[in-house]
């Protein structure tokens, strides 16, 4: 293989090339051809090549804002013809978006038919549509034809077509751009036109102004979709640099229904780019998919009169909290990457919004300036022939005579030269002037031209002699564009200020949560449960299926934190008011829906946390006896997919969490039926990414099965997997050293089996049991008697042949009565750790000790 010469060598095409010289060859051929020929605007009008040759050829063919319409396909046809080699649908496409108003801030055409709509809909094919330059357009082309720009060949060399328009204003900060070279892209937002020459025309009067005092006439984008404009950092970011992140929000009001008193979301306008069809499906999927609560109807109201999205929110929902999730969730709230990448002497170049002004300024001094001179050089033509015909005028009859002595035009014009001292032009404007131009009045017409002349010709002397003359010719018609096309603001700009979150739009106030069995959650205000008499109905707290029941309640304020711990160790938080409120008679949401829990993890325990403090711990527990203790402190920032709460060995599970004060004795129960009691000080603090250490020892095919928080009033209730049970007073429970094996606290084997439940219960508790079967039993702990450690205990329940006890949960009968209309101490509080059991309104429950009579059936 032959090695490639230097780069500036021309190749011989019959030598072999080394592929990768070849290819980044082509590569950077290409490449620059995209940056410069396709994709990236220019600083100084502010148009791609595809969008400038669109509005050439369009004036070409005189399809001005005064003429009428031509067929698109027509300018197509000249633009790809004359201008463009690539394929008509990409010329088309960029004169669709030209003349789309929720796309460009300021339509550069007009369009007659279907161009589209803010749905994403195609536009109809270009032999349907028609199109012409708008009003502004015209601007950006305004004096083309005075060599204010400069030309250069077509691909084919046939035509000349201008390299960059004259442009009146700043286009590229009014309408922005958009594009995607090679390694490079540009994102440039749309401003508002009168703001934008304000800012110039500012700029011009005090070139040292900062960018602060700038920002103060151009405060920020303004998107032709309306809106708001969150924050002023991004905004700030953008105008000094060329990159930022602007946030831009929908516009919604909360309107009510005078008949069905609910309360509606209405959208009347949507962040920049966003597709209206897109949004609408993708709220109805996410409601769909219970990822967004609270909406009951979702319809598109939209008509020729405006925008108009209805979303009908559940009753009782508050507006300001969907509206937030929806801006969460949804494009409601999405952001403007801004990142102003322009072309600069045919380089690319990232600039901020002043040194885009300052650019357009050297282009509009050099196009001025061209102007001048042009109209300089055609007014002095002028005055030259004027100059001439005056001459010749106050010469008439000699001028008349010589011209009839003369026997060829030629003659006549030497003896005007020789005879006069005339130039070939002025000679030749003589000889073609008519003969009315020799009565009085129209050498007095003449006469008042040339001294027009003379004026014109000073004034445009003066302003090519005087920069300070020039800039004010500039900001003059800067100032008559602004007057005649501008118009307010669209896009609202909110101060920077902290988000607003949920919770500042919760009230704060007392709520039940309860979560059954088989793992339903939902929250009730304590509103909904009146104090009751003992032996009173009570009311339903949960409906739930058949076998399950109200595993855990509890009342916490609605900005209170709930975690979950799962069996595998990790833990979630949701607060409060993010759990779903449901009638009092209904089921609730499965926890698996609401938390981003694996396959086969369950959640193990729960905790309501109302601050994360230094002073208290969590303490957990797991199967295989280990115990750890960290402070609360620790689980302050939780992500929303869990953090690892502690880390478990192979095959062992989370059982038992609670909150301690740091100071209290932990009892631990296993299923062989001991039972240890130790004090909290033994376990010292851990992080939250360790094991633990050893609670209690367990012999093989023994498991723990509960840990308490001991009370020294209390006693403890085992159960065993046969239906036999007792209670023990945790006096007898002698304080020992962790890591120990434990006491007896229930005989196992026999006729008990292992023990599967320990619980501290008070006299007056009843505890529900449940079988392997799904049978539910309730009883009473007044007719359990308290007796030693080491025995049988008494029978609890009667299971059938082959039914065993699979559990236990206490039960507190003050659920039935909880939370009084009127806060104070009959509030039900559930400390940590203590588990409650609503009756559930199910047939499978079965009451041992009451009857129907003294309680009264469950609402």
């Amino acid at each position: 293989m032959i090695e490639t010469p230097d780069a500036s060598v021309p190749l011989n095409p019959s030598l072999p090339v080394l592929i990768e010289d070849e290819m980044k060859r082509s590569y950077l051929d290409y490449a620059m051809s995209v940056i410069v020929g396709r994709a990236l605007p220019d600083a100084r009008d502010g148009l791609k090549p595809v969008h400038r040759r669109i509005l050439y050829a369009m004036q070409d063919l005189g399809s001005t804002f005064d003429k009428p319409f031509k067929k698109s396909a027509r300018v197509v046809g000249d633009v790809i013809g004359k201008y463009h080699p690539h394929g008509d649908s990409a010329v088309y496409d960029a004169l669709v978006r030209m003349a789309q108003p929720w796309s460009m801030r300021h339509v550069l055409v007009d369009g007659q038919g279907n161009f589209g709509s803010v749905d994403g809909d195609s536009p109809a094919a270009m032999r349907y549509t028609e199109a012409r330059m708008s009003r502004l357009a015209g601007e950006l082309l305004a004096d083309i034809d005075k060599d204010t720009v400069d030309f250069g060949p077509n691909y084919d060399e046939s035509l000349k077509e201008p390299k960059v328009l004259p442009s009146r204003f700043p286009n590229l900060l009014i309408n922005g751009s958009q594009g995607i070279a090679v390694g490079m892209a540009t994102n440039i937002p749309p401003h508002n036109l009168g703001e934008t020459i304000n800012a110039t025309i500012a700029l011009v009067a005090n070139p040292e102004i900062d960018d602060d005092e700038l920002m103060q006439i151009m405060p920020g984008p303004d998107f032709p979709t309306g809106g708001f404009i969150y924050g002023r950092s991004g905004i700030r970011s953008a105008f000094s640099t060329g990159r930022g992140s602007v946030t831009m929000r929908a516009r919604a009001e909360v309107e009510t229904n005078a008949k069905t008193h609910r309360q509606s979301l209405i959208i009347t306008e949507l962040p920049y780019q966003v597709n209206k069809a897109n949004l609408i499906e993708n709220i109805a999927h996410q409601v769909r998919d219970k990822k967004l609560e609270g909406i009951s109807d979702l319809r598109d109201e939209s008509d020729r009169d405006g925008m108009r999205i209805a979303i009908e929110l559940k009753k009782g929902e508050i507006p300001d909290v969907v509206l937030n999730n929806l801006y969460k969730h949804t494009q409601l709230q999405c952001n403007f990457g801004c990142n102003m990448l322009a072309l600069v002497d045919g380089q690319p170049k990232l600039c901020g919004v002043r040194e885009l002004l300052l650019h357009f300024l050297d282009h509009r001094r050099q196009v001025v300036t061209r102007r001048c001179l042009f109209d300089l050089a055609k007014a002095e033509a002028r005055a030259h022939i004027l100059e001439g015909l005056l001459i010749a005028l106050d010469h008439i009859d000699e001028v008349i005579r010589l011209i009839r002595a003369s026997q060829t035009p030629a003659d006549a014009k030497v003896g005007l030269m020789d005879r006069f001292g005339l130039s070939d032009k002025q000679a030749q404007a003589i000889l073609d002037m008519r003969l009315h131009r020799l009565t009085g009045l129209e050498r007095d017409k003449i006469k008042a031209e040339y001294d027009e002349i003379q004026a014109l010709i000073a004034w445009l002397k003066s302003i090519l002699a005087d920069e300070k003359l020039l800039m004010k010719v500039i900001v003059e018609e800067l100032e008559a564009v602004r007057d005649r096309y501008s118009d307010p603001r669209r896009s609202e700009i909110m101060e920077e200020t902290a988000d607003l979150s949920m919770e500042d739009l919760i009230t704060e106030e007392d709520m039940v949560v309860t979560i059954s069995n088989e793992g339903y959650i939902k929250r009730n205000a304590t509103s909904l449960y009146r104090a009751q008499h003992r032996g009173g109905k009570g009311k339903t707290a949960m409906t739930t299926k058949d076998e399950d029941f109200v595993a855990q309640l509890m009342v916490a304020s609605t900005h209170d934190y709930l975690l979950f711990f799962s069996n595998r160790g990790r833990v979630f938080r949701k607060k409060v008011y993010e759990v779903p409120q449901a009638g009092r008679a209904t089921r609730g949401k499965a926890l698996v829906n609401l938390l981003p829990v694996e396959k086969d993890e369950r959640i193990s325990a729960t905790l309501a946390i109302r601050e994360f403090d230094e002073d208290h711990y969590i303490v957990m527990a797991t199967k295989n006896g280990v115990v750890k203790k960290t402070r609360l402190s620790e689980y302050m920032n939780i992500r929303a997919n869990g953090i690892v709460a502690i880390n478990l060995d192979e095959e062992d599970d989370l059982i038992g969490v609670l909150v301690s004060n740091g100071s209290q004795d932990i009892m631990l129960a296993a299923s062989g039926g001991k039972a240890i009691r130790f004090s909290e000080e033994d376990v010292r603090p851990m992080g939250r990414s360790t094991r633990g250490v050893t609670g209690m020892r367990l012999p093989d095919n023994c498991r723990v099965i509960s840990m308490t928080l001991v009370s020294d009033d209390a006693t403890l209730l085992a159960v065993s997997e046969n239906g036999y049970g007792k209670r023990t007073s945790v006096s007898e429970y002698n304080v020992q050293k962790r890591g120990g094996q434990g006491v007896f606290t229930l005989k196992t084997g026999g006729r008990n089996g292992d023990m599967v439940a320990a619980l501290l219960v008070q006299s007056d508790d009843q505890v529900m049991m449940m079988t392997d079967t799904g049978r539910l039993v309730r009883i009473r702990l007044n007719g359990v008697s308290i007796i030693g450690r080491n025995t049988q205990g008494v029978k609890l329940i009667n299971c059938d042949e082959g039914e065993r006890v699979i559990g236990a949960v206490r039960v507190d009968e003050s659920e039935e009565e909880v939370a009084p209309e009127v806060a104070g101490d009959e509030l039900l509080e559930v400390t940590a750790g203590q588990e409650g059991v609503s009756e559930a309104a199910t047939d499978s429950v079965v009451d041992t000790d009451q009857t129907d009579e003294e309680t009264g059936d469950i609402e």
